[in-house]
C-alpha cells in the first residue's frame, strides 16, 4: 500500500485555515483535513520568545503527493517561515487508509 502521511501546519486564523483546507481537498492533494482551532503556540522567533493563537491543520495525504502539498501550503501561507511537518502513518484501519489513497488518486482509483 502507498505510504500515507499526516502533515501538519499552523495558520493565523480559522478563515485562512479553511481556505487552505479547501484548496488541498479541491486539488485532490488531501483526502481529509482536520482543522483544530484554539492552538496557543509559544516559540522562539528571531531571538525573541513569541506567543500567538493559531489554527492547526492535520492533513491526510500520501508520500507521493507530499511535494505538491508542501508547495500548495507555501503558496497560500502568510507566514515568512511556515511550519510544515509530516509523519508517516504506520498503522490504521485498512478501509480508511484505502479511502485516503482512493480520494487522492488523480483518476479517482487506487
Amino acid at each position: 500500500m502507498e505510504q500515507i502521511l499526516l502533515v501538519m501546519t499552523n495558520l493565523p486564523d480559522l478563515a485562512t485555515a479553511q481556505t487552505m483546507a479547501r484548496t488541498l481537498i479541491g486539488a485532490k492533494l488531501a483526502a481529509c483535513v482536520n482543522i483544530l482551532p484554539g492552538v496557543h503556540s509559544i516559540y522562539r522567533w528571531q531571538g525573541q520568545i513569541e506567543e500567538s493563537h493559531e489554527t492547526s491543520l492535520v492533513i491526510k495525504t500520501t508520500k507521493l503527493h507530499y511535494a505538491q502539498v508542501q508547495q500548495a501550503i507555501l503558496a497560500g501561507h502568510p507566514y515568512e517561515l511556515p511550519e510544515i511537518i509530516a509523519w508517516p502513518l504506520t498503522e490504521g484501519h485498512a478501509p480508511y487508509l484505502h479511502w485516503i489513497i482512493k480520494e487522492i488518486a488523480q483518476d479517482g482509483y487506487a
